[in-house]
């Protein structure tokens, strides 16, 4: 999708929302408008660009879901500029009565919706000499993971949203999946923007070697709320390459990847990084979507996986149905990457693998109703491997399945093993995988 072969151009918005929902909306409309006029591929507008509110009442009372109206009008707008949008902050409606997610929806210029991500890091500050308290918490309920970065015209989109940006453990993890840009829609306070805004959002970008992006709420919204503004964008050696004049405005930045990939290649600091020392922090595991195509292959060791039998799949690995089955349900998770044995793994790659077998061990139990597992991996020959690459046996488990418990170890060695093994036939195995396929997406 992104021709990187030459610079690509974006825009970000500088506004000052209040509580007057349709005249924030004819503000953000106008520079939407103005960024398609220009040239731009993607337009960032900032955190609560739908509004800002007089009181957690009024907020509550103004939330919208995603299928609501805000959403509906971005996307045509989207098609009818034919731009990308980033609505870098919205208050959608949870379950809950009295709270609500910030949500980051990136929407493509067909008027899909490409991306969201509900902000994991929430803002809450109590300090009773100085009569501070902001409580994101009352409020807003985080969210759970990372969103994967989004392919874009301009290169891969990492979402955040706002106090993410004081968490490099966040920038790194987004970095890590394959972002070329990140982004901090934004409405910082007066205080905390004149002490740290640019020097911290340099700071990620330096780090991670990506272009962030920072459209930002500015100005004074209400008697009680004030937002430091300086929208800007910064490249990927920390250079602030666009930032908006004060007041509501908007402004253009060049995403050059070919520059992205020559700092990288120049300053190789994530090939640099002694893993063997310390690690990255794991950010979860995000499935791949689509999964495979029926007629893909991956190599399993001395084997090969059709791309039908898989029904999950995470960055690093996958999860498949199995040719023959110690118990109904037995399944396999292996790393993408060929590795013979656990020590051979990437710690990324391993973290991977065992999130990736939590995730398939809880869908499996639901999916059978069962509420026991055997989680194995046979590692080495010694170990009854027959398979030489790594893998992971998940074996549901019920009640007296077997007349001694730990016989399912002898059946584990001896299962695939010999002249006489009985495979199941590949419709079977098929329709098991086409199962697991939809019941694992709606997990």
């Amino acid at each position: 999708m992104t021709d990187s072969s030459k610079p690509s151009l974006i825009a970000i918005v500088q506004m000052t929302a209040t509580s007057n929902k349709a005249d924030n909306f004819a503000v953000t409309k106008e520079k939407i408008e103005e960024a398609s006029s220009l040239g731009a591929k993607v337009v960032f507008l900032p955190e609560a660009c739908d509004y800002i509110a007089d009181s957690h009442a009024q907020s509550l009372e103004l939330a919208e879901n995603m299928d609501g109206t805000l959403i509906k009008n971005y996307s045509e707008l989207a098609v009818q500029n034919r731009i990308w949008i980033s609505i870098g902050g919205f208050h959608n409606k949870s379950s809950s009565i009295d709270k609500m997610f910030n949500t980051h929806v990136l929407i493509n210029s067909d008027g899909q919706i490409a991306g969201r991500y509900d902000k994991t890091h929430l803002f809450d500050v109590e300090i009773p000499e100085k009569k501070i308290k902001l409580k994101e918490s009352d409020y807003i309920e985080k969210g759970g993971s990372i969103a994967s970065p989004v392919e874009s015209p301009v290169g891969k989109i990492g979402l955040g949203i706002c106090y993410d940006v004081r968490f490099p453990e966040f920038s790194l993890s987004l970095a890590r999946m394959g972002a070329d840009i990140i982004t901090y829609p934004s409405a910082f306070t007066v205080a905390t923007g004149l002490a740290h805004w640019e020097s911290i959002l340099r700071a990620r970008a330096i780090e991670t070697q990506c272009f962030v992006v920072a459209a930002a709420q500015t100005g004074i919204h209400n008697s009680k709320r004030s937002s430091y503004g300086h929208a800007m964008v910064i490249d990927p050696w920390g250079t602030v390459i666009a930032q908006c004049r004060e007041g509501t405005s908007l402004a253009l930045a060049a995403i050059d990847l070919e520059y992205l990939r020559k700092v990288r290649r120049e300053m190789p600091v994530f090939t640099h990084r002694r893993q063997d020392v310390y690690q990255l922090p794991t950010c979860g595991v995000l499935p791949v979507s689509p999964l495979p195509p029926d007629e893909a292959t991956f190599n399993f060791g001395q084997v090969t996986i059709k791309g039908w039998a898989v029904f999950y799949q995470s960055r690093h690995s996958l999860a498949f149905v199995n040719r023959k089955c110690v118990v109904p349900g037995h399944v396999l998770v292996m790393p993408l990457k060929a590795s013979r044995r656990i020590p051979d793994m990437q710690p990324d790659e391993l973290s991977d693998l065992f999130l990736t077998s939590q995730i398939v061990q809880r869908g499996m139990e639901l999916f059978h109703g069962v509420s026991s597992s055997n989680v194995a991996v046979q590692d080495g020959p010694d170990a009854g491997q027959s398979i030489q690459h790594v893998h992971v046996h998940i074996l549901p488990r019920r009640p007296k399945d077997f007349k001694e418990n730990d016989q399912v170890y002898d059946e584990l060695n001896n299962h695939d093993k010999g002249p006489n093994v009985e495979w199941r036939q590949e419709e079977e195995m098929k329709r098991e995988a086409t199962e697991l396929r939809l019941f694992f997406a709606k997990l």
